[in-house]
Parts: structure tokens; C-alpha cells; sequence
């Protein structure tokens, strides 16, 4: 007999808990008691402040004017100050919860001399600050600010400028050392907190004067030029705390290029500029405060408040749930609901490397259980998680970017990546269902997987989504669309055990504050680089390049664009590798009369890709270490897993009907055709076509019928599926075996 309450176990069966869980990092601080009141207080208060400032939901314009308290901002915000407050805000909250170096073990093992040190540095970074706001009261009072002054000039070098850069510089060089326990927050990231502050408060005031169209110019103050340098020291730093090394090194050698390039030959060579001229520009919306953290201030941002949202109400939970239900019987099991959980975790995840810890702790364990090599499990993860950077809607706030760099409503945008999103997970499909063929593996078993019909009860969790998408094509701005979806969120978890009540909205608001750090981090440091090459004309000299390779070979320029799109990007976060590819790359694209739209999708496909591109895989590297793997290793396996998708750009370059540009017939018939061609590609590659292992020249007849599906011509399409029937022909009636060879004979 069986056992009813085994049964009704079964019936109920939930194989993903606590995917909604965001990972601890290894130098991210745990607080307990009133400094975890504290930090949670200030991360709910900062996420919160974006979603009042993006909707203007003021105290003041709420309350019709009844209600005036001083000192707190009106909304909407002046968008330079909006945007400065928002990097200020980040940099605050990330030094204090993500250390410069490991933890100490107890009491006995800090660096209490370093602290002390770190003590006395918040005395000039204070200084800097007091300065700063005395400046702000002597603008109130009439005095008209300039940087030829002498007497001002004296202040903002020696009273602010010299105690900022002595505090900063200090604070972070003593933070590489400086130990302290992981419940406590450092001294000397007080001090990093306060140079933020200090920053944004002269550059408010400043910004606020006539000085603002000084920028780039002599006549631009010096306290501009040394706020902006503190400024880019500060974000890097909290880069390198977030998001390693890679992006800072990469920073660093386009800020030594702006000095350096006046020496460089060819095309490499900059116009020379002075410290103080650059300086001034960079913290603009020429650089820092450009497109990238126009981006991270609005979009970003409020999809990190939607995806936490989502996450409170353990909609990844279910998502993983219903992907098992749906693919976990198939051949490979886990390996296909991997495929399907980080296509439906990557529309609400910002990151690879975030999306292959979130649903790779799941699918990684299970992929070794059914028979998958760990670095193959590993590699599958990342291939796949990767892939949820191109899926529509959110894109891993690609999309946004490209929207404010091109001018593209972000619904075209979204709506031409339906085609390459598609193409991607096919060819991750027909990677891994040909790997698994070749292994003779299974699929998991009815009683391992939750039941089909009770996933289908619960559909009613994708709603927040589909608002989403609905209102933007309804024309709702994105801002407008992301709000609805929010509440939807909240609204939708009535429906669930996860109900949110008030506790569990700040709590929401509370992992968005948090999860927001690295990405802005990111796309501030991003601006460095934008801002190095705007302002040098190194893109242009670029475009140049493009444009002599164009008239050798146009399949050659792609080629070059390609290898410095991956090149940029590795190591790289995608909204960070995508926006300096395509301030780097993409404008040579459009000057090759490449429509702007397959430009900057050919640039943003390869900056995704580049997290599963050896040396540097990000999310290969973040697999490894689930599966156990060598991360090298897992690199390799990662890029072969995803060779199939290298050529998808180039598909859509060759036929624009699939970025969504044509007929419906022309469409139709533009994804048919590179279906084929990748499923033909995957089989070459991995050696398995129709039923059986093909031999080495047999694969390479598969793989020269895919790039003959490539161009989506008629006459190549007909001469791709002639090659792969001959292909399967021969398989069929010959049976060639592995050792064969093609006999060559001599004319003698």
C-alpha cells in the first residue's frame, strides 16, 4: 500500500528553496543588533529614495504644499544632482558593507593602530566636508564663484582640495590592510563614506552656479578637477570591493592613456591635455555622469527594486520549480532545466555570474548526479545563466543602456532581442541534448520532479512580468511600467504563502539597496572609460580603423569588432563590457553603414558572450566553484557549450528580418533558416547528428552547411540543407566508421 502521507508529499514536491536568497560575498559584512537596524535603515532609505524621485513622490507635491520640511529634497531632482547623489549614496553604503580585505578573527587579530590612523584622517576628510558646505552658504549669500579668483582658487586647493585627497587617498590605501571583525564596520570606511559625501556636496553646489558650463575649460575651478579625481578613486575602489580587479585595471590604463597618448603613434595618438582640464570634464555627463549612470540611476535601479520585490514573494523559487516540471524529464534532465530556470531567472537577474549561483547550487549538483562530467555540469550552468543577459525584458539592463546611447525605444529594442534570445537557448539546447545523447543519459524520474498541474496553479506568479511587458508596449514609460510591475509583485504575493505586509516591502527595499551596490559601482567606472574616450577621440580614430579594414573585407572588420567586443568584456560585468564596447566599437559599426540598432546588438551580443570566453569567464569561474571543477577547464567547456551562439551576430547582421526587421514571411522564414543553422553547427560540433555519432569529415560537412545558413539567402540556404542531407545521407546508407578516412590519390 502506499502511504498517504508520502504521497501527498510527492503531490507537493518543491525540489528549489531559497534560490531567492542573495549569495553573502566573502568580504561583505554581517551586522547583528543596532548596526544591522542601521545598515538596513540606510539601504531601505536609499532604494526608497529612487523610487520617490523617479515618480516625484515628494512630501511637499503629495501633500498639495501643506507639508514643507526643510532640507530634503524636492522632487523631481536636477538630473546632474540626482545622478551625483545616487553614486554618493552607493559609494556610502557599499564601503560600509563590503570590507577592503579579509576579516580578522576575533579581537586579537585587528589592526587596531590602523584604526586609530583611520581615525585621524576623519578629521581632514571632515574639513573637506565643512568646506564644502561653507561654500554652498556662501553662494546663498550672493558671491559670484569663478575659478580665476585667487582667493577662491585658495580655498578649493588648500582648504578642500588638499584635506579630500589626504583623506581619500589615506582612507584607501589603509583599507588594503586595515583588519577589523565582519560584525563591525571599519574606521577607516567611515572616512571613505564621508570623502563621498564631501564630493557630492561641492559638486551640487558648484553645479548649481554658472561654473557648470566651465567644464573642460581653464576657466573651470580646481576644486572641481580635485573632486572629480577623489571622485574616481573612491568609485574605483568600490569597484575593485564588488567586482574585482579586472574593470579597475582596464580604468586605470584609459586614464593613463589620456596622459600617455600624446607620445603613442598612429591611430593611437590624443591631443595633449592637462590634469586639471580632463579632470573637470570627467565628472560630467561627458564621463561618470553619462549614459551609464543615467542608466543605473533610473532603469537599473528600479528593476533591482523589482527583482527584490519578486524575490521577497519567492517567485525564483517557483520559476526554478516550474522549469524542473516542464524539462526534468527529458534526456539530461537537469542539464535542460537549466537551460529554462536562467532563462526565466536571467529576466529578473542583473548578472551571469549572480544567475549561475542562484539557479547553478540547484542544477549543478543534479547535472553530476545524472552522469555530467563537474566541469561540463559547471560549463552548462554558465552557458545558459549567460544567456539570460540577452533575454528580453530586462536584458541584465543591457537594453536600457543601448536605449539612452542610441535613442531606440527600449520596446523596439526588447522586442528585436525575442530572435537572438531564442537562437541563444537553442543552441545551448542542442549542445547539451547532443552531449547527453552521446552519454546514453536519462532524464529524472515522475517522483523526483514537482507535479506539471500544480506548477500550472501557480502561473499566476508570472503577472508582475507580463504587466511589465504589457504596459511598455501600451507605451507606458519604462519607469511608469516598472512601478505597475512593483506593486503587481506585491499584490500577486497575496496569492502565495510569501505574503508581503509592511515588514516585508522594507525588507524588499532593504535587499534592493544592497544588491543595487555592485552594479552601480560598475557603471560609474564604466563612465571613466566612456568618459576617457569621448573625451580623447579614441573611438573615432577607432571607427577609422574599421572603416580601412571595411575596404579590405567587411566579414574582416566583424571579425576585429568581434574579438575587441569579447576583449573589452572580459572580466567584465555585461552593463559595464557592453557600454565601453559600444562607446569603443559600435560607432565604427554605424560608420560601416550597419544600421545602429544591428550595431550595437552585434557589440552587446559579444559583450555578453565574454563572460564564458576564456582566460577571463566570469560566470565559468563563478560555476567552477559550485561544481568543484578546475575553472580553467570549465572556461574551455563553457565556450565549446556555447560555440553554437558565437555565430548567431553574424546571422543577424547578414539577415536583419531576426533583430524583427521585415515582413512577417521574411521573419518566419530568417528564423527557420538559422534554427537549422545552428542545430546543424551544435551537431558538428559536438559529433551527434540524427541518431548518431558522424565521423570527423562528416562534422565538418555539418559545420560548412551552418555557415552556408548564415547569409539567409535563398540560394545559400538551398546549398546548407543540400550539404547537410548529403551529410545525413551518407551517414544513413554508408555508415562510415570512426577511423575512416578520405582516400587521396596521386595523378601518377
Amino acid at each position: 500500500m502506499t502511504d498517504p502521507g508520502r504521497a501527498a508529499q510527492h503531490e507537493d514536491l518543491v525540489i528549489a528553496e531559497g534560490v531567492d536568497e542573495e549569495p553573502i560575498e566573502p568580504n561583505r559584512r554581517i551586522f547583528e543588533g543596532r548596526g544591522f537596524i542601521f545598515i538596513s535603515a540606510v539601504s531601505t532609505i536609499y532604494a526608497f529614495f529612487h523610487i520617490a524621485a523617479l515618480n516625484g513622490l515628494g512630501i511637499s507635491a503629495l501633500t498639495g504644499g501643506l507639508v514643507q520640511i526643510p532640507y530634503l529634497p524636492e522632487f523631481p531632482m536636477e538630473t546632474w544632482n540626482f545622478r551625483i547623489v545616487h553614486i554618493a549614496g552607493a559609494l556610502g553604503l557599499g564601503f560600509m558593507l563590503f570590507a577592503g580585505r579579509g576579516f580578522a578573527d576575533g579581537r586579537d587579530d585587528e589592526t587596531r593602530m590602523m584604526e586609530y590612523i583611520a581615525w585621524a584622517l576623519m578629521l581632514p576628510a571632515l574639513m573637506s566636508l565643512g568646506v564644502a558646505l561653507s561654500f554652498a552658504v556662501e553662494i546663498a549669500q550672493g558671491v559670484a564663484w569663478n575659478g580665476i579668483d585667487p582667493g577662491i582658487r585658495f580655498k578649493e586647493t588648500w582648504l578642500f582640495g588638499l584635506p579630500l585627497m589626504i583623506a581619500t587617498v589615506g582612507g584607501i590605501l589603509l583599507s588594503w590592510f586595515n583588519k577589523r571583525e565582519r560584525t563591525y564596520i571599519a574606521a577607516v570606511d567611515f572616512v571613505l563614506t564621508v570623502c563621498a559625501i564631501s564630493v557630492a556636496a561641492y559638486l551640487i553646489t558648484i553645479y548649481g552656479t554658472l561654473m557648470r558650463n566651465s567644464t573642460g575649460t581653464p576657466f573651470a575651478p580646481i576644486g572641481i578637477s580635485i573632486a572629480a579625481v577623489a571622485g574616481a578613486l573612491l568609485i574605483m575602489e568600490l569597484t575593485r570591493r564588488v567586482a574585482g580587479l579586472a574593470l579597475v585595471v582596464i580604468s586605470l590604463v584609459f586614464l593613463v592613456y589620456v596622459f600617455a597618448g600624446q607620445y603613442l603613434p598612429g591611430f593611437l595618438k590624443s591631443p595633449a591635455v592637462t590634469w586639471e582640464r580632463f579632470f573637470s570634464q570627467v565628472y560630467t555627463d561627458a564621463g561618470i555622469l553619462g549614459p551609464t549612470t543615467a542608466v543605473s540611476s533610473t532603469y537599473i535601479i528600479l528593476f533591482i527594486i523589482f527583482a527584490a520585490f519578486l524575490q521577497a514573494s519567492k517567485v525564483g523559487d517557483y520559476f526554478v520549480n516550474f522549469a524542473f516540471a516542464a524539462a526534468g524529464r527529458a534526456r539530461g534532465g537537469p542539464a535542460k532545466v537549466a537551460i529554462f530556470a536562467s532563462g526565466l531567472m536571467g529576466m529578473i537577474n542583473g548578472t551571469s555570474a549572480g544567475n549561475v549561483v542562484a539557479t547553478g547550487s540547484l542544477t549543478i549538483p543534479l547535472m553530476k548526479k545524472v552522469g555530467y562530467h563537474k566541469k561540463t555540469a559547471g560549463a552548462i550552468e554558465a552557458g545558459a545563466s549567460t544567456g539570460g543577459q540577452i533575454m528580453p525584458p530586462i536584458m541584465g539592463a543591457g537594453a536600457f543602456i543601448m536605449a539612452e546611447i542610441t535613442g531606440i525605444p527600449y520596446t523596439e529594442i526588447a522586442l528585436a532581442a525575442v530572435i537572438p534570445a531564442i537562437l541563444y537557448f537553442l543552441s545551448i539546447f542542442f549542445m547539451v541534448d547532443f552531449e547527453a545523447a552521446k552519454l546514453g543519459m536519462r532524464g529524472m524520474r515522475d517522483d523526483e520532479l514537482p507535479k506539471v498541474r500544480n506548477m500550472i496553479k501557480r502561473v499566476y506568479l508570472f503577472i508582475p512580468i507580463i504587466i511589465l511587458i504589457v504596459a511598455l508596449f501600451m507605451g507606458y514609460s519604462v519607469i511608469r511600467a516598472g512601478t505597475l510591475a512593483i506593486v503587481a509583485a506585491a499584490v500577486v504575493s497575496w496569492l502565495t504563502p510569501f505574503r508581503m505586509g509592511p515588514k516585508s516591502i522594507v525588507k524588499a527595499f532593504d535587499m534592493a539597496g544592497v544588491m543595487s551596490i555592485q552594479i552601480i559601482a560598475v557603471c560609474a567606472c564604466a563612465g571613466i572609460i566612456v568618459g576617457v574616450i569621448s573625451l580623447t577621440g579614441v573611438g573615432a580614430r577607432f571607427s577609422n580603423l574599421l572603416l580601412g579594414l571595411a575596404g579590405v573585407s567587411q566579414l574582416l572588420a566583424l571579425f576585429f569588432a568581434m574579438c575587441i567586443s569579447i576583449l573589452l568584456g572580459m572580466g567584465m560585468p555585461t552593463t559595464a563590457a557592453y557600454a565601453v564596447a559600444a562607446s569603443v566599437v559600435a560607432p565604427g559599426l554605424v560608420e560601416l553603414d550597419i544600421p545602429p540598432l544591428t550595431a550595437h546588438f552585434f557589440v552587446f551580443y559579444y559583450a555578453v558572450v565574454s563572460a564564458i570566453t576564456p582566460p577571463v569567464a566570469l560566470a565559468s569561474y563563478a560555476a567552477a566553484g559550485i561544481s568543484g571543477a578546475n575553472a580553467m577547464e570549465t572556461s574551455v567547456a563553457s565556450f565549446k557549450i556555447g560555440f553554437a551562439a558565437f555565430v548567431v551576430p553574424f546571422m543577424f547582421f547578414y539577415n536583419s528580418a531576426l533583430l524583427m526587421d521585415g515582413t512577417v514571411l521574411e521573419i518566419g522564414r530568417a528564423l527557420l533558416t538559422a534554427s537549422v543553422g545552428v542545430f546543424l553547427l551544435a551537431a558538428g560540433v559536438q559529433g551527434w547528428f540524427l541518431g548518431g555519432r558522424t565521423v570527423w569529415f562528416l562534422r565538418v560537412g555539418l559545420v560548412i552547411a551552418a555557415l552556408f545558413m548564415i547569409e539567409g539567402g535563398l540560394i545559400t540556404d538551398l546549398i546548407g540543407i543540400g550539404a547537410a542531407a548529403a551529410v545525413f545521407l551518407i551517414q544513413r546508407f554508408i555508415h562510415p566508421s570512426d577511423g575512416s578516412t578520405i582516400p587521396v590519390r596521386g595523378a601518377d
